[in-house]
């Protein structure tokens, strides 16, 4: 095998490197509210498979609508 030509090994490396990076990033947009679009579809794509998924405008509208759109308005 040349030096170049990446093992088996190393490729699961690179593939769990790059799932723990996904989970990392997904986790941080969770903590500062971000919603996830993917996670979203592959929701309705599993869990409801004849109702068609939100545009990404539309999924995003809507999460901020449900955020901070409470009809009240509020002091803080």
């Amino acid at each position: 095998m040349s030096p170049s030509t990446p093992s088996a090994e190393r490729m699961t490396w690179r593939a769990r490197l790059a799932a723990f990076w996904r989970l990392l990033a997904q986790t941080g947009r969770l903590i500062v509210g971000v919603p996830d679009y993917d996670l979203y579809v592959a929701h309705m794509r599993r869990s409801h498979p004849d109702t068609p998924p939100m545009s990404r405008e539309a999924f995003f509208a809507e999460r901020m609508q449900a955020r901070y759109g409470r009809g009240a308005s509020r002091c803080c």
